[in-house]
């Protein structure tokens, strides 16, 4: 990295959300609790579908991945902005920036493809149930590190071209993280045309998704809607489920998208929803909604207080 950035700029100064020492105080101790809710949160799904041998099925090992995926993707922005609500002077070394946007990128594109990868096995489930023996550990454990694979790739190709930029002053992000765009402008070159390839890159990947997923839930929608039973309704209610979760992750995206090359105050908290409260708010969202969860943490939960 350090060949690549053929300047003398070390770090980078982050904007943050507040000069207020009062308030960044505040947001410590807010923005800490909502992390650690997170990881709890997010873990205890995890804990919960391994020591549950009712919850060993294709439909639960993806979402304990899914999980898993939400702290990874909270964890690199999330750490850093509530360090540096103790910090005087909030600065990230050239390295560490760019070790942050790789795995951010890594996290988010995996996310995107896990999703599609869920909506894939409730599609088999609900609309081919006779087919749905396919959907194999194995099967599920490919469709897991494929999402892994393509969002590493993902990275790469925003990355490779970011680390050989010339950076020759101008070294403040006006985010509370490395946000890939934010960082491109403050390069002493014409970024204009990368920047587009970037944007088509992380638009394309984006929409690709969005397109699978919205064809697989139609689908499934007019199957249920077409074959009412108990079974539909229990289908039904954890299609809701995807569907908000999905909503959820990619509603920043669009709204990001939709004005590219600006720089708007909601950008900001688009970010840290997209970082923090979606990944908080996605296991409330299948917990509360699923039984099997509930009862299965309701398990959990009495044999440590055995133990």
């Amino acid at each position: 990295m350090d060949q690549g950035n053929k300047s003398g700029v070390t770090k980078f100064i982050l904007h943050g959300l507040s000069g207020s020492r009062e308030l960044q105080l505040f947001y410590f101790a807010f923005f800490t609790l909502f992390y650690v809710s997170v990881v709890l949160g997010n873990l205890l799904i995890v804990l919960t579908v391994i020591s549950e041998p009712a919850l060993h099925t294709p439909m639960y090992f993806l979402l304990s991945n899914h999980s898993l995926i939400d702290v990874c993707l909270s964890t690199p922005a999330t750490r850093k902005m509530i360090t540096d609500f103790l910090m005087e002077h909030k600065t990230i070394s050239f390295d560490v920036c760019m070790t942050q946007i790789f795995f951010l990128h890594v996290f988010a594109g995996g996310e995107r493809m896990l999703l599609v990868a869920m909506a894939y096995d409730r599609y088999v489930a609900i609309c081919r149930p006779l087919y749905y023996a396919i959907m194999s550990l194995r099967k599920c454990t490919s469709l897991v590190v494929g999402s892994w694979l393509i969002g590493v790739l993902h990275s790469l190709s925003q990355l490779v071209f970011t680390v050989s930029l010339p950076f020759c002053g101008p070294n403040k992000v006006d985010s509370y993280f490395c946000d890939l765009l934010l960082v491109i402008k403050l390069a002493c070159t014409n970024t204009f045309t990368l920047e587009v390839l970037m944007l088509s890159d992380s638009g394309l990947m984006a929409t690709s998704s969005s397109v699978l997923l919205l064809i697989s839930y139609m689908v499934i929608l007019v199957t249920v809607q077409w074959h009412p039973s108990a079974g539909m309704a229990k289908a039904r209610a954890t299609l809701t489920a995807h569907i908000i979760v999905v909503t959820l992750f990619f509603g920043p995206c669009i709204f990001i998208y939709a004005w590219p090359f600006s720089i708007l105050p909601v950008d900001m908290v688009l970010s840290i929803f997209y970082t923090i409260f979606t990944p908080l708010l996605s296991p409330m969202i299948y917990a509360l909604r699923n039984k099997e969860v509930i009862s299965a943490m309701q398990k959990l939960r009495s044999r440590q207080v055995c133990f």
